[in-house]
């Protein structure tokens, strides 16, 4: 599957997801993950939006969910569009901030990694980070577009642009059976 084999002026994700990094000193908090999407790896805390909730509110909540800490100042850096050959689909929200509240802790979810900006371990992360998080270290906004298998990325594209604004609010949840 390659990016032309997609309908992308239709295309719809499964889940609407955000990402933060929070840089401070020259280093970057990120985080390994302790179950769901990309357990294992090494990433940014974030997850899915829940019902009712817009990104920015869903960043903030997953970073104090994972880590403990009350991020703010969120600047929305760019946009994912993910598209996995067995279906799945997340249209994800990738937030940037320098400033925070709290001391980063081990969750249930996360453990917390304060890693130097020249040593971010990229062979433990996703196959695409190493092309997009540059960019927003560097304070460059982007929108990409990407196919994987499982966790092999197949096909991408990315652009830069001016700005990003993160999409609308998660609908609730029908409550009609």
């Amino acid at each position: 599957m390659t990016l032309t084999d997609i309908d992308w002026s239709t295309w719809q994700a499964k889940d609407p997801a955000t990402l933060v990094f929070v840089i401070r000193d020259g280093q970057i908090l990120l985080i390994r993950k302790k179950r769901g999407l990309g357990h294992g790896k090494v990433n940014g805390p974030g997850g899915k939006l829940d019902p009712g909730e817009n990104a920015e509110q869903c960043a903030a909540r997953e970073c104090y969910e994972e880590l403990g800490i009350r991020v703010r100042d969120l600047e929305c850096m760019g946009e994912h569009k993910f598209q996995f050959v067995d279906g799945y689909s997340i249209h994800c929200w990738v937030f940037r901030t320098f400033e925070y509240e709290g001391e980063a802790h081990e969750t249930s979810e996360a453990i917390p990694l304060w890693t130097a900006l020249d040593e971010i371990p990229y062979g433990e992360m996703w196959e695409d980070d190493r092309i997009w998080l540059p960019l927003v270290i560097e304070g460059q906004h982007f929108s990409a577009r990407w196919v994987f298998d499982d966790d092999r990325m197949l096909d991408h594209d990315i652009r830069m642009v001016d700005s990003v604004t993160p999409g609308g609010t998660r609908p609730l949840e029908s409550t009609t059976q």
